[in-house]
């Protein structure tokens, strides 16, 4: 029972020192906030599940990025809540300044990504290095790169067909 009680002590410290984590993952692949909120919670049970698998031969956020995106990504399939030309609702308000819009904007394109592509470009975004993305995501770092350049093609495209 006291290894129990260690656990979860942990378990809760780690969740609160990278709960950005999946508060990212929550939105880029939620609707609504409703859904974000479902989703947090969904990933935070699977991680939960899973932590007695957690073996310390990668950082816990590597582990928790793999684990959480792998929830978001099965929960999107199965429940089917994203259509590809459905964007990320972001919360702002009307006084919103031309860096807010610019970053709405972008959150737009990326919800456009196929789910995959998003993963990648959000940790790259949280300047995450090609190896852990690599580890995250099981693909070779060389692929990282490749898709890198690609999807910020991809982002550049979509942008301007919203500034039409």
């Amino acid at each position: 029972m006291k290894k129990m009680k260690k656990d979860k002590k942990e378990f809760v410290a780690l969740l609160e020192d990278n709960k950005g984590i999946i508060h990212k993952i929550s939105m880029l692949y939620t609707q609504n906030l409703a859904d974000k909120a479902d989703l947090f919670q969904d990933i935070c049970m699977q991680l939960w599940r899973s932590f007695k698998s957690f073996k310390n031969d990668s950082q816990f956020s590597t582990w928790m990025y793999r684990v959480a995106l792998n929830t978001a990504i099965s929960r999107v399939r199965k429940k089917k809540m994203l259509d590809k030309h459905e964007y990320i609702e972001m919360y702002y308000d009307s006084s919103a300044s031309e860096t807010d819009e610019r970053t709405k904007l972008l959150f737009r394109a990326i919800s456009q990504l196929n789910k995959i592509d998003r993963a990648l470009i959000l940790l790259w975004l949280e300047e995450k290095k090609y190896e852990e993305i690599a580890d995250i995501l099981g693909i070779s770092k060389s692929n990282v790169s490749v898709k890198l350049v690609r999807i910020k093609e991809k982002l550049s495209e979509i942008i301007k067909s919203f500034e039409k």
